[in-house]
């Protein structure tokens, strides 16, 4: 039961500090850095930990793919709430329709791992073809230039704590069906966008839609460092365990991917502007 409770306790905390980041440094600081793998943290080391190597492969090869599909489940919020701006719900209306198209695409995301397993494709071949499903969907959004705002308002107290307690269910559901023997599932679940929701719920509350607008092609780009970082997860536990792996695996997502991708994506749009 600890090796579900804490998990769940800090993706829950690290949800809201991405929140505050975004409110703080604007969407595209916030957007890329605030979506530095945190909360797959203790997914990847609590399913090792219930469901050893196998679950750990398992789990962690549909992260990619779901991370693209969170990808979709954002450009939702990039692209609906201009026509949807004149009705009286337009949070609303964005935000069911955004978690239906959500749910469509891990059902098909779902579909493609288990035919996956089904014909022999190894978990680390799905998990590099949804990676680069994720980045080219990524580049597609980023193309654009948007305006990134930083936040004139705070987040409501509230807002943040129901933020929190969304992303420790979502990662406590996963190590729950790590434990049942579910570990796709689980690899779904743990990438459930519960930290995208909020955050796009929370800052359109406080900051109107502008600010969430602006953040969610950098959130989608930046969220490329989760899947980066469950393929290395998947070598770097096995070998060196659950610390120095998730070490390694953290190390390498952020210097490979994070960084890199802010440095290119403030280029970019530094050039745009010029």
């Amino acid at each position: 039961m600890l090796a579900i409770i804490l998990p769940a306790i800090l993706a829950g905390i690290v949800a809201i500090l991405v929140t505050l980041a975004i409110e703080k440094f604007g969407g595209l600081v916030g957007g890329v850095l605030g979506t530095i793998p945190s909360t797959i943290i203790p997914a990847a080391a609590g399913v090792y930990h219930i469901d050893g190597k196998e679950g750990l492969l398992s789990s962690m090869s549909i992260v990619p793919l779901a991370m693209m599909v969170n990808g979709i489940f954002l450009s939702v919020w990039i692209i609906l709430p201009k026509y949807v701006s004149d009705k009286k719900t337009p949070l609303l209306l964005t935000t069911i329709t955004s978690l239906l198209i959500w749910a469509l695409f891990a059902y098909i995301a779902l579909s493609i791992a288990d035919y996956s397993v089904s014909i022999d494709i190894s978990p680390a071949i799905l998990g590099i073809l949804g990676l680069v499903c994720l980045i080219l969907v990524s580049i597609f959004f980023n193309i654009k230039t948007r305006p990134s705002p930083k936040g004139d308002n705070k987040v409501p107290i509230l807002i943040l704590s129901v933020r929190g307690i969304a992303a420790a269910i979502a990662i406590g559901l996963a190590l729950v069906l790590a434990q049942i023997g579910q570990p796709l599932i689980a690899g779904l679940a743990s990438a459930f966008p519960a930290i995208f929701l909020t955050s796009m719920v929370a800052l359109w509350i406080s900051q109107g839609v502008t600010v969430p607008q602006g953040a969610a092609a950098p959130m989608m780009l930046g969220g490329a460092s989760v899947a980066v970082y469950a393929l290395v997860v998947m070598w770097s536990i096995p070998s060196y365990g659950i610390i120095f792996g998730s070490i390694i695996a953290w190390l390498l997502s952020v210097g490979l991917w994070s960084i890199p991708a802010f440095l290119s994506l403030r280029r970019y749009r530094a050039l745009s502007i010029d």
